[in-house]
This record gives structure tokens, C-alpha cells and sequence, in this order.
């Protein structure tokens, strides 16, 4: 799934009609999840978080922007946040399938639409900057509103788009891409916020003062001081006191988690609180966090206790969510707190119990039908594998089998999932072949968009099972190992996993034969096909031939 996150800032905190409108506009983009609404009084300003794919992203962002610049007059606007525009600033951010540099172009983008079609100057910052010296938002920023006729006087300050002269409505907006900003703090067993800002200190980027012998701070010959840089880059923290839980908290914004984890930052923390005489008692995400810094989390803690990784995700998210004490202060609910759990699309037929499903199957609908049968056949397939090799990767008298058992187990589950995604999939796609052929074809232009729609829906029908197919071949490398060197008690489990998912390949494949008329292009892909079923079956018998070969009468 391409996910992109936006974080716009708009300057106006108190006037709800005008805060619900753009939230609306956002509301109104297809594909566009509006996750957070966030007014502030004192600062005049109100932070709105979305996500969605990045078309969706894109559009959602300009629509905001728009609705700003009608509703937001910036000639009369105080607040306590540095601001120069009714959106102040737009940032865009990779959140899972999409690179900094689509993020980039999708900046780059609207940035161009809102400086043409709505006359404000755009400047770009961060990732999506074009001048080193506009990377830094504070820089951008400097002069705020008030300084802008100014700015916009001098040459160095031209706008990446839109007009080289003052919007006085408007103002102007930065416009930019960056990596996800986790807000995290750490608990400590105290009340003084000294000994937090210490620990902050220690470990944040812009470290502490150097000092002398004397404990006067040191500066260099332009009077500046001197930092000792602390442990962990992309990090910013301090200390403080937080009377409503009654303890002191390490507060920490980890602008790029991909350079400094989670995990990271939270052990290190431990390990100084434990120098001061303190203990962490856990800690605390502030807002959403991305599955992946999650999912690292999880698997560095379980890989410290020696036990595979290669378990349900959901297991492994308990694992972090645990190890990292995020339920101390309050609950933490994975589904609402976990970016892509807040927009995952709902999959009505994975979410069945075993009996309703096959009930829903027996019933005198065509889907779920043969192609998601066998979806989940190999998703069965693909369970058994993870778990033989989870018990393969702790029985004692294996441990030299220990590292291939965890790496099988782990693309196992992986492929457990996609096998899952395809159950829904396939539905899916046969809906949409029904659709298709339901379209009106009295006129020429109504055939025309029904043969178009068909030759779509029909492409859709045969890319579902021939996925399932290509994955049954990735699969069975996998079955073979834990047949041949996995625990021998669950050698049986392994024979099963390869009749499985044989069976899940015929299957596949037999979905794959029955859409290939309405393809134009049905003969190359018939010729994938043979060979993928045809590999299938030789892993498979050479599976059911091994197991049942080495099975203790």
C-alpha cells in the first residue's frame, strides 16, 4: 500500500467554522483519511493531520490550501507561533511503499498549483528544497508575515512558484517533504526534572555546553558555545515534569527514526537512568507511529530474548508495545495509534470466522469462489511452515538450524499475509468482471466503454490467482527446508504445508485458465502459468515423497 502522510499548519486556532471547513475539503478527496484535528488558542494556529495514497495526498492538500486562502485573512492575525501564511507551512512524508523523492514531486507539485492557481509564493524546504540555505523551515520562516514585502524585495528570496510580490491576504507557504517525525517520551521514577533534562541532554543531537574545569561554559572565539554533541542524531529532547501523571519525563521529538530507532533511544535511556539511580518505569508515544518503527521495536526485543521473529505481526507489535512500557501512563491500541492500521481497508472475508466463511462460500453466490479457496489454502500452507520452523528454532539439539529456522518463519509469515490479502482480492476481482458485464451496450460508445471495462476487470480477475500462483513457487523452498531440517516431531505439519499449497497452486492456476479469453495478450501469460503450476507440482510431490519416506511407522 502507497501511503503519504500530510501535516499542514493553518493560521487560525479559534474560529471553528473556518478550522471544520478545511477539514472538510480534506474530507471531501476519495482515498484522503483525516487522522488528527488539533486548534490551539494561544498559538492562533491548528495542526490537521491526513493520509492516503499519493494522489489522493496531493489533491487533498491543494483543496486545503484553497479553502484557506478564502477564509483566512492573515492582515488580522496575532498568535504566539512564528507564521507567514493562512497555511503556513505543508509538509509531505514517506510513510510505507513510497521514497523521499516521490514525496519530493509531490511537494514540488502542488507547490506549483497553489503559486499558479492561487497567486501565493511558495518556498520549498527540507527534502523538496532547491537552495541549500531553504532547508531549514526556521530560516524560510525568519520575518514571518510582517517581513515578507521585504523578503520578497530581494533577488535571493524570489519564490519557487508563484508571484515575487506579497499576497496580503495569504501570505505565503512553505512547501516540503520529510521523514516522519515520531513524538516519543520516556517515564522516569521521579519528580525532578532536572535529573530528565540530564538524561536529555546526554542524548539529544544538539547535545550540552562544554564547560571548564571550573563548570564555566566555554565558547569559541565569536562567542559562540561550545557543544558536546550527545549520543543520537535526529533526536531533539528535554526534560520536564508532568503533574498530571505525577513524574518526569525524557520529551523527545526522533525526526528520522530510520537514523535513530525507537528502541535505540529507549534502551540508551535506561541504561543512563539506571547511572543516575533512576529507573524507567516505560514510556509513551504522542500521536501516531509508522508499523515499521514498530515492527523494528518488536523484533529487537524478541531477537534479545532468543526467540524467533518469525511470528503474526500482531504478536510481534505486542512484543514492542510491551518491551517499550507504551501502556504505562494510559492504553495503547495498536489499531488506533499505528498509522497504517488507521486507514487499513477492510477485508470482510479474512475477518470471518472459520464456519462463516464456509458458510459465505456455500451459498448460492459465485464468490467467494475457487480462486479464494485457494488463497487461503496457500495462506494455511505458508502457517504450518512458520510454525514448524518455530519450533524448530527453539527445541534444543537444533541450534545449528536456529538462524534458518528464523529466516524461513519470517518470509513464511510474510507470505502467509499476502496469501490472506488475495482471499478478499480475488472476490474483488470477479465483482468487478460481474460489473462489467452488467454495463448498458445499446450504443456504440456504451459497448466501446463495456469492451474497455471487461478487458480491466478481466486483467484484475487472472493478475489475482497468477500472483498466488508465482507466490506458491516462492513458498515451497521454504516447506522443503522445514521438511528436511526442521523439528522431526512436525514432520507431518511439513507434508501437510506441501499438499496445501500444491493444491493452493492447482487452484490458482485453474483460476488463471478460466479469465484468459478476455485477455488479448491470454497466450504469454497461459505460458507463465504452465510453468508456474508445473513447478509447483514437482515441489510438491518431491515434499510428500520426502516426507513420506522419513515418517517413523
Amino acid at each position: 500500500m502507497k501511503l503519504v502522510e500530510c501535516v499542514p499548519n493553518f493560521s487560525e486556532g479559534r474560529n471553528r467554522v473556518v478550522i471544520d471547513a478545511i477539514a472538510d475539503s480534506i474530507r471531501s478527496v476519495e482515498g484522503a483519511t483525516l487522522l488528527d484535528v488539533d486548534p490551539g488558542s494561544a498559538t492562533n494556529r491548528t495542526v490537521i493531520t491526513f493520509i492516503g495514497s499519493p494522489q489522493s495526498v496531493a489533491e487533498a492538500a491543494f483543496r486545503a490550501a484553497a479553502r484557506a486562502a478564502e477564509l483566512i485573512d492573515m492582515r488580522g492575525h496575532q498568535g504566539e507561533h512564528a507564521r507567514m501564511g493562512a497555511l503556513d507551512v505543508c509538509p509531505f512524508v514517506p510513510v510505507s511503499g513510497v521514497s523521499m523523492d516521490e514525496c519530493v514531486e509531490i511537494a514540488r507539485e502542488v507547490g506549483r498549483r497553489m503559486g499558479e492557481e492561487l497567486g501565493i509564493p511558495i518556498y520549498l524546504y527540507e527534502a523538496a528544497a532547491t537552495r541549500p540555505e531553504r532547508t531549514n523551515l526556521a530560516t524560510v520562516r525568519r520575518g514571518e508575515y510582517e517581513g515578507l514585502a521585504a523578503k520578497l524585495a530581494q533577488p535571493e528570496w524570489a519564490p519557487d512558484f508563484g508571484p515575487s510580490k506579497p499576497n496580503l491576504k495569504s501570505g505565503a507557504t512553505a512547501v516540503g517533504a520529510r521523514e516522519f517525525l515520531i513524538a516519543y517520551n520516556v517515564n522516569l521514577n521521579t519528580r525532578d526534572r532536572r535529573l530528565a533534562h540530564d538524561i536529555a541532554l546526554d542524548i539529544r543531537e544538539a547535545g550540552r555546553a562544554k564547560r571548564d574545569s571550573d563548570g564555566r561554559i566555554l565558547r569559541d572565539e565569536a562567542g559562540v558555545v561550545i557543544k558536546k554533541p550527545g549520543v543520537f542524531k535526529e533526536v531533539k529532547g528535554v526534560g520536564w515534569f508532568i503533574k498530571e501523571y505525577g513524574r518526569a519525563q525524557i520529551s523527545m521529538n526522533l525526526t528520522n527514526y530510520k537514523v535513530t530507532s525507537v528502541h535505540a533511544v529507549f534502551d540508551e535511556i535506561c541504561v543512563q537512568a539506571e547511572r543516575r539511580g533512576l529507573r524507567v518505569t516505560g514510556s509513551e508515544i504522542v500521536g501516531l507511529i509508522p508499523r515499521d518503527a514498530l515492527l523494528q521495536a518488536g523484533t529487537h526485543y524478541l531477537a534479545r530474548q532468543g526467540r524467533t521473529c518469525g511470528i503474526p505481526e500482531a504478536r510481534v507489535v505486542e512484543a514492542a508495545v510491551q518491551s517499550l512500557g507504551l501502556e504505562d501512563l494510559k492504553p495503547f491500541d495498536p489499531a488506533e495509534r499505528v498509522v497504517e492500521y488507521r486507514v487499513a481497508r477492510r477485508s470482510p472475508l479474512v475477518g470471518l470466522s472459520l464456519r462463516e466463511f464456509a458458510d459465505e462460500t456455500s451459498c448460492d453466490s459465485p464468490a467467494p469462489g475457487g480462486g479464494s479457496v485457494a488463497a487461503l489454502l496457500g495462506s494455511l500452507a505458508a502457517a504450518l511452515t512458520a510454525m514448524v520452523a518455530a519450533l524448530t528454532h527453539g527445541k534444543k539439539g537444533h541450534e545449528a538450524s536456529r538462524s534458518e529456522m528464523d529466516q524461513v518463519a519470517v518470509a513464511a509469515q510474510e507470505h502467509k499475509d499476502n496469501f490472506l490479502g488475495a482471499i478478499d482480492e480475488d472476490t474483488a476481482a470477479f465483482n468487478l468482471v460481474l460489473d462489467a458485464s452488467r454495463m448498458p451496450r445499446k450504443t456504440d460508445e456504451q459497448k466501446h466503454a463495456r469492451a474497455e471495462a471487461l478487458e480491466r476487470a478481466n486483467r484484475g480477475a487472472v493478475e489475482v490467482p497468477l500472483q498466488v500462483l508465482r507466490r506458491c513457487t516462492l513458498a515451497l523452498p521454504l516447506i522443503d527446508a522445514v521438511a528436511r531440517r526442521g523439528n522431526p516431531n512436525s514432520l507431518s505439519d511439513a507434508g501437510v504445508a506441501g499438499l496445501a499449497l500444491a493444491a493452493a497452486a492447482e487452484g490458482a492456476y485453474l483460476n488463471v485458465r478460466i479469465n484468459l479469453p478476455g485477455l488479448a495478450d491470454g497466450g504469454s501469460v497461459r505460458e507463465e502459468a504452465d510453468r508456474l503450476v508445473q513447478e509447483a507440482r514437482d515441489g510438491g510431490e518431491a515434499i510428500r515423497q520426502y516426507v513420506l519416506e522419513h515418517l517413523q511407522d
